[in-house]
């Protein structure tokens, strides 16, 4: 495949390039100087700034002066100080962090499987998988950039899909731009097969499947939705075994995704009427005394054929610890949920 038809299929899928050798560009801050004209002698120094340096607002300058980021003279400067004619103003402009969001950092990665195209990982709860708001560092694309250092050639560092900040469990990512255009194309396909354990509240006797579009929220941006016109989204629901707690019944679900929406089982499980348990989110009313600290999902077993042997890859994670204990507590027994067990293909 030519690099222009990988850009093609990387475009289609919605990932952005990643230009290596750019990554580390605003790593150091950068410094700014000039000289003070005499045409500015004696004015507020914020107002100087602004008309020496106006690819940044004055308002940004102002605040980088409070912080003790302007020299006048090699001494600290206020925003309030009178510039001085022929006088060096030098600036120092912060690194903003998502600057630094692509930066290799030495992180612990559960790593279950890999080989020289790709890499099949356990990720714990409460690891963020790709960069943003909230948590430009310490994320699994950052601990992929030290452990496979090759990954900082590739979008996203190799990483085709994620899970969502307090979801445990598997993912596939890649180690070469021909094995992460293959992955696209399989997950495009539905033919990556992605099995979640989730205990929901309630009692469900027969499996269904709820297939219904998804969206960003219409008034809460930070939530997904069941919304007409969003993006078409299906998962399977299928009872494994239910106990009576104090709390009421709990059942344990097999979910099978056929797409990968945003927050997509736990988006289906709330258009079911169905509480994720300890999903702070879209787990409705709280349950007083359950101490699981995360919603109770988790990506327990991932099966493909590999991008390019075509061999058959399945991968099981073990229940984490607070769900299995969560589930022992409440009367139930591990070969219930045990993964091992359900139906799975990798054609």
């Amino acid at each position: 495949m030519t690099d222009s038809a990988q850009s093609t299929a990387f475009a289609a899928a919605g990932f952005a390039a990643v230009d290596a050798d750019d990554e580390d560009v605003a790593a150091s801050p950068a410094v700014l100087d000039a000289v003070i004209p005499d045409s500015e002698a004696g004015q507020r120094l914020d107002k100087v700034l602004a008309a020496l340096f106006p690819q940044h607002s004055r308002s940004r300058l102002q605040q980088w002066c409070e912080a003790g980021l302007v020299c006048m003279g090699g001494q600290v400067a206020g925003v309030r100080d009178k510039a001085r004619a022929g006088q060096v103003l030098q600036v120092t402009v912060p690194v903003a962090p998502e600057d630094t969001a692509f930066t290799a950092e030495d992180l612990p990665l559960n790593v279950v499987y890999e080989d020289p195209a790709l890499l099949i990982l356990d990720k714990p709860a409460g690891l963020v998988v790709h960069p943003a708001a909230g948590n430009w560092s310490g994320t699994l694309l950052n601990g992929l950039l030290a452990r496979y250092p090759e990954t900082a050639a590739l979008p996203r560092a190799g990483i085709v899909h994620r899970l969502d900040k307090d979801t445990s469990g598997l993912l596939v990512t890649a180690r070469s731009l021909q094995a992460q255009t293959e992955l696209v194309r399989l997950l495009q396909a539905r033919r990556i097969h992605r099995h979640y354990l989730a205990l929901v509240w309630g009692r469900v006797d027969t499996a269904f499947s709820v297939d219904a579009p998804i969206a960003r929220h219409p008034r809460d941006r930070l939530r997904m939705a069941v919304v007409h016109g969003g993006k078409p989204a299906r998962t399977d629901f299928t009872p494994l075994a239910q106990v009576e707690t104090r709390w009421g019944p709990l059942t344990a679900l097999h979910c099978k995704l056929h797409s990968g929406r945003t927050h997509q089982i736990r988006v289906h499980l709330r258009a079911a009427r169905l509480d994720l348990v300890a999903d702070a989110v879209y787990g409705g009313r709280a349950r007083p005394g359950v101490w699981l600290q995360r919603q109770a999902l988790h990506a327990a077993r991932l099966a493909l054929r590999h991008p390019l042997t075509d061999e058959p890859l399945d991968q099981v994670a073990a229940i984490p610890e607070d769900i299995a204990a969560f589930w022992a507590e409440c009367g139930g027994r591990a070969g219930q949920i045990d993964p091992h067990t359900w139906p799975v293909s990798s054609d």
